[in-house]
């Protein structure tokens, strides 16, 4: 079970027309659709197919955020390195 479907960790960052966007906007609204539809809708596995759907979003989303972060650490991890190494010349 996703706990909180629309949190700032599942934005896509993109704006139009001033409104933040999800990038599993879609499909998040549909397992809600499907979820409103009552609790013997649910319990019978007819959301299933858009859980699945979900789950695969937000881990794709997740891969993203975790590669971009990854690189950024990399990139500071350079410049720290840089900056040791120029401090040791001089010393």
């Amino acid at each position: 079970m996703h706990p909180h479907l629309h949190t700032k960790d599942n934005t896509d960052n993109k704006t139009d027309s001033s409104v933040t966007r999800t990038a599993c906007e879609e499909v998040m609204t549909a397992l809600e659709e499907c979820h409103a539809r009552g609790f013997l809708w649910k319990s019978i596995g007819m959301c299933s197919g858009v859980k699945d759907q979900v789950t695969l979003c937000l881990r794709a989303e997740r891969l993203k955020r975790t590669a971009h972060n990854r690189e950024v650490a990399r990139a500071k991890r350079e410049k720290i390195q840089k900056v040791w190494t120029e401090i040791d010349q001089n010393s």
